[in-house]
């Protein structure tokens, strides 16, 4: 399908453009400018990406919108754009995020604006290439360029120990990604020379092949999603990075390992995902389980929510491992739907810290009765975290609770707990933050939430509503790709 206008193109090239020019805007003098612009371009940014949505074909799994041109004639890397039903919702979840993160360092960030505010229209634009990418070599260039602004946001802007958050943060993710470069190169010369991602679907590999290259392809994505036992770096991230910085993170930088199953592990290496489901199916349950549990002891908001979205990131994976569209499609469902709810309940956390400068639950108490429509809101957002009916949280859960059914009893009940511990987490944070009598006098002259804050946490609500009560424009979008890539992995099992 080719279309004279490049969407993709402006929807990876936009952003980084306007970062570029608020970078260039940047003295401390011209804070409001570096302001005005990079809204400007987030909102431009978000617009383009639009028309992805208007004319998608859902009737076809085939890639739409491809641009492709020669990049590095010698070696026969190419600028190769294209986007399935799989990834294309993922541009429009990141571009919306993007607008919502320059809103909310709107008045927050005082030092260094146009520095912080082009991190993240560069990062959103990097993000988007990672998910349009169609050539495996690009794909890796844009899936490492990502780290570079967030490791920066984290270091410049985050808590007392952000340097330390930052660095870890890039060495493990950096380190678990040089395998998957070493996959891509082999994968290149068995496949004649071409980088090609669709190209990596048809080779016909040896089971020890495969094998070897789903634990390459594991090691780098499980890191950035990030499945347990490597999920360590995700709470120190989240902790000291500052509100904007752990919104994109959760809400779309985690999406990147968990989409690099579904675009190279699933199609490529169908044989050795099949052999090895049982043993990402222990992971993602152990992290659903556990990490629920360790969610429940933490005293630090931020912490909370960090160990939650390692939690309902398990129910991602575990979709993807039980090989049937409800599993495959649900799991999708429920990494917009965690990206839209993750994002809100940090920007919740940013509101509160703004005010009293403190993520500590103990430090709260009585909110409600200083702050009530932000109360409203977080209960919202609280709600959806829980997977409650009527919220988007509920649709991918139940989806992949529905496949597990289908795949293995055991294996759907123990997935089902995590609506237990996600209810009892997340509620009791809600309960001693939120309600009860005001605890100190800093919460009594807590102000309720402005206009920006206000329009910010709306949109979101909107976003988790309308998923939860009309699913079915993402999941029509989704389902052509679903099945062809589950006939795909059927069809090599055979």
């Amino acid at each position: 399908m080719t279309h004279h206008v490049p969407w993709l193109s402006l929807a990876i090239w936009l952003p980084i453009v306007a970062g570029v020019v608020v970078l260039a805007s940047g003295s401390e003098k011209n804070a409001r400018e570096a302001r005005v612009i990079a809204f400007i371009g987030a909102l431009a940014g978000f617009l383009v990406t639009l028309p992805l949505f208007a004319e998608f074909d859902v009737a076809t799994s085939a890639m739409q919108f491809v641009e492709d041109a020669p990049w590095i004639e010698r070696y026969n890397i190419r600028y190769h754009l294209g986007v399935d039903g799989i990834a294309m919702p993922f541009l429009l979840l990141n571009s919306f995020i993007t607008v919502l993160v320059v809103l909310a360092g709107w008045d927050v960030i005082q030092s260094r604006v146009s520095q912080y505010m082009a991190s993240f229209l560069i990062m959103s634009g990097l993000m988007n290439g990672v998910f349009a990418s169609l050539d495996a070599l690009l794909f890796y260039v844009f899936f490492e360029a990502t780290l570079i602004p967030m490791y920066l946001v984290i270091g410049i802007w985050g808590g007392p120990n952000r340097v330390y958050a930052a660095v870890k943060f890039f060495l493990y993710t950096l380190l678990g990604s040089l395998l998957m470069l070493v996959a891509f190169l082999y994968l290149y010369n068995k496949a004649g020379g071409s980088f090609d991602i669709l190209d990596f679907h048809r080779l016909p590999l040896g089971m020890g092949a495969q094998t070897a290259l789903f634990v390459a392809f594991l090691l780098s994505f499980a890191v950035k999603v990030p499945m347990w036992p490597v999920h360590t770096w995700l709470p120190d991230a989240h902790v000291e990075a500052p509100t904007g910085g752990s919104a994109v993170l959760a809400a779309i930088m985690l999406k990147l390992g968990a989409y690099g199953f579904v675009r190279f592990s699933l199609p490529i290496l169908p044989d050795a995902s099949h052999a090895l489901s049982g043993f990402m199916i222990t992971l993602s349950l152990i992290a659903v389980v556990y990490i629920g549990l360790v969610a429940l002891v933490q005293v630090d908001m931020k912490k909370l929510i960090a160990y939650s979205s390692i939690s309902h990131m398990g129910f991602v994976t575990l979709g993807f491992f039980i090989f049937n569209a409800y599993g495959v499609e649900g799991a999708l469902v429920q990494m917009i739907s965690h990206g839209f709810i993750s994002a809100a309940m940090f920007l919740c956390v940013g509101v509160m810290y703004d005010r009293m400068h403190s993520r500590m639950i103990a430090d709260y108490g009585g909110v409600a009765n200083t702050m009530p429509k932000f109360a409203a809101f977080m209960m919202l957002f609280a709600m959806a975290n829980c997977g409650l009916p009527a919220t988007s949280g509920f649709v991918g859960e139940f989806m992949v609770i529905m496949g597990a059914m289908k795949f293995n009893f055991w294996i759907a009940f123990l997935s089902a707990t995590t609506l237990i511990f996600g209810a009892a987490y997340t509620l009791w944070m809600y309960k001693r933050v939120i309600f009860g009598e005001v605890a100190n006098a800093e919460v009594g002259a807590l102000k309720d939430i402005n206009a920006r804050e206000f329009v910010i946490l709306g949109l979101l609500a909107v976003m988790v509503l309308w998923i939860g009560l009309h699913p079915a424009p993402l999941t029509d979008i989704m389902h052509a790709s679903v099945n062809d890539l589950l006939k795909h992995v059927a069809q090599s099992k055979l």
